[in-house]
Protein backbone atom coordinates (compact mmCIF):
# COMPACT_ATOMS: atom_id res chain seq x y z
CA UNK A 1 0.00 0.00 0.00
CA UNK A 2 2.75 2.30 0.80
CA UNK A 3 4.98 1.47 -1.92
CA UNK A 4 1.84 1.87 -4.55
CA UNK A 5 1.25 5.63 -3.22
CA UNK A 6 5.33 6.50 -3.09
CA UNK A 7 4.83 5.17 -6.80
CA UNK A 8 2.04 7.56 -7.79
CA UNK A 9 3.35 10.90 -5.52
CA UNK A 10 7.11 10.45 -6.27
CA UNK A 11 6.53 10.78 -10.17
CA UNK A 12 3.87 14.22 -9.64
CA UNK A 13 6.86 15.81 -6.96
CA UNK A 14 9.09 15.42 -10.20
CA UNK A 15 7.03 16.72 -12.71
CA UNK A 16 6.37 19.85 -10.25
CA UNK A 17 10.43 20.33 -9.63
CA UNK A 18 11.02 20.20 -13.16
CA UNK A 19 7.88 22.70 -14.22
CA UNK A 20 9.02 25.20 -10.81
CA UNK A 21 12.33 25.31 -11.56
CA UNK A 22 12.03 26.62 -15.25
CA UNK A 23 9.57 28.72 -14.92
CA UNK A 24 10.77 32.29 -14.61
CA UNK A 25 8.75 34.86 -12.92
CA UNK A 26 8.22 39.04 -13.21
CA UNK A 27 7.52 40.79 -9.96
CA UNK A 28 7.01 44.54 -10.93
CA UNK A 29 6.62 47.00 -8.17
CA UNK A 30 5.11 50.41 -8.30
CA UNK A 31 6.69 53.05 -5.97
CA UNK A 32 5.17 56.85 -5.37
CA UNK A 33 7.78 58.76 -3.44
CA UNK A 34 9.03 56.25 -1.30
CA UNK A 35 5.60 54.55 -0.80
CA UNK A 36 5.21 51.12 -2.27
CA UNK A 37 1.75 51.13 -3.86
CA UNK A 38 1.46 48.05 -5.96
CA UNK A 39 3.05 44.64 -6.31
CA UNK A 40 2.43 42.33 -8.80
CA UNK A 41 3.55 38.94 -10.38
CA UNK A 42 2.08 38.36 -13.83
CA UNK A 43 0.63 41.45 -14.97
CA UNK A 44 1.60 45.00 -14.70
CA UNK A 45 1.26 47.07 -11.38
CA UNK A 46 -1.64 49.47 -11.06
CA UNK A 47 -0.28 52.85 -11.70
CA UNK A 48 -1.23 55.72 -9.10
CA UNK A 49 -3.37 58.89 -9.37
CA UNK A 50 -0.17 60.80 -8.95
CA UNK A 51 1.63 59.20 -12.14
CA UNK A 52 -1.26 60.75 -14.62
CA UNK A 53 -0.89 64.40 -12.92
CA UNK A 54 2.48 64.17 -13.32
CA UNK A 55 2.38 63.96 -16.99
CA UNK A 56 1.88 67.61 -17.30
CA UNK A 57 5.19 68.11 -15.22
CA UNK A 58 8.71 67.21 -16.35
CA UNK A 59 9.77 65.76 -12.75
CA UNK A 60 8.03 62.41 -11.48
CA UNK A 61 8.23 61.06 -8.32
CA UNK A 62 7.26 57.69 -9.23
CA UNK A 63 9.31 54.84 -9.94
CA UNK A 64 8.63 51.03 -11.70
CA UNK A 65 10.87 48.31 -10.18
CA UNK A 66 10.75 45.18 -12.05
CA UNK A 67 12.67 41.96 -10.85
CA UNK A 68 13.15 39.02 -12.99
CA UNK A 69 13.46 35.92 -11.43
CA UNK A 70 15.18 33.93 -14.48
CA UNK A 71 14.51 29.63 -14.02
CA UNK A 72 16.63 27.32 -16.08
CA UNK A 73 17.02 27.25 -19.79
CA UNK A 74 18.49 24.14 -20.30
CA UNK A 75 17.50 20.90 -18.74
CA UNK A 76 20.73 18.04 -19.05
CA UNK A 77 19.92 14.16 -19.57
CA UNK A 78 22.83 12.55 -17.81
CA UNK A 79 23.64 8.62 -18.74
CA UNK A 80 25.52 6.11 -17.13
CA UNK A 81 28.59 7.17 -20.10
CA UNK A 82 29.04 10.16 -18.83
CA UNK A 83 30.09 9.00 -15.51
CA UNK A 84 33.81 8.09 -15.00
CA UNK A 85 35.08 4.56 -14.10
CA UNK A 86 35.15 5.29 -10.31
CA UNK A 87 31.75 6.44 -10.52
CA UNK A 88 30.10 3.56 -12.41
CA UNK A 89 31.84 1.05 -9.77
CA UNK A 90 30.60 3.17 -6.93
CA UNK A 91 27.35 3.10 -8.56
CA UNK A 92 26.64 -0.39 -9.29
CA UNK A 93 28.24 -1.63 -5.70
CA UNK A 94 25.69 0.36 -4.13
CA UNK A 95 22.61 -0.83 -6.45
CA UNK A 96 23.65 -4.12 -5.48
CA UNK A 97 24.38 -4.07 -1.93
CA UNK A 98 20.98 -2.75 -1.91
CA UNK A 99 18.77 -4.51 -4.14
CA UNK A 100 20.89 -7.64 -1.79
CA UNK A 101 19.80 -6.36 1.85
CA UNK A 102 16.15 -7.58 1.30
CA UNK A 103 15.71 -11.00 2.28
CA UNK A 104 12.40 -12.58 0.74
CA UNK A 105 10.11 -14.26 2.69
CA UNK A 106 9.96 -18.24 2.81
CA UNK A 107 7.61 -19.88 0.66
CA UNK A 108 4.44 -21.23 2.77
CA UNK A 109 3.35 -24.68 2.16
CA UNK A 110 -0.42 -24.85 3.10
CA UNK A 111 -0.90 -28.62 3.31
CA UNK A 112 -4.03 -29.01 2.33
CA UNK A 113 -3.87 -27.11 -0.82
CA UNK A 114 -4.62 -29.98 -2.63
CA UNK A 115 -7.69 -31.43 -1.09
CA UNK A 116 -10.73 -32.07 -2.09
CA UNK A 117 -13.61 -32.58 0.65
CA UNK A 118 -15.93 -35.85 0.64
CA UNK A 119 -18.74 -35.94 -1.46
CA UNK A 120 -22.09 -35.80 0.40
CA UNK A 121 -24.33 -38.35 -0.19
CA UNK A 122 -26.98 -37.11 2.35
CA UNK A 123 -27.61 -33.83 4.53
CA UNK A 124 -26.18 -34.82 7.79
CA UNK A 125 -28.51 -32.63 9.68
CA UNK A 126 -31.76 -34.01 8.38
CA UNK A 127 -30.53 -37.77 8.93
CA UNK A 128 -29.80 -36.94 12.54
CA UNK A 129 -32.74 -34.67 12.94
CA UNK A 130 -30.48 -31.91 14.18
CA UNK A 131 -32.07 -28.31 13.44
CA UNK A 132 -31.20 -25.26 14.12
CA UNK A 133 -33.75 -22.06 15.07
Amino acid sequence: MTRLLLYKILPVFMALLVLFSTVSIAIEKHYCGDVLIDVSMFVEAEKCQMETLEVLQEKSCCKDEIQVVKGQDELSVTSSDDLDIKQQYFFASYLFSYLNSFESLPKQTIPHQDYAPPNLVHDIHVLDEVYLI
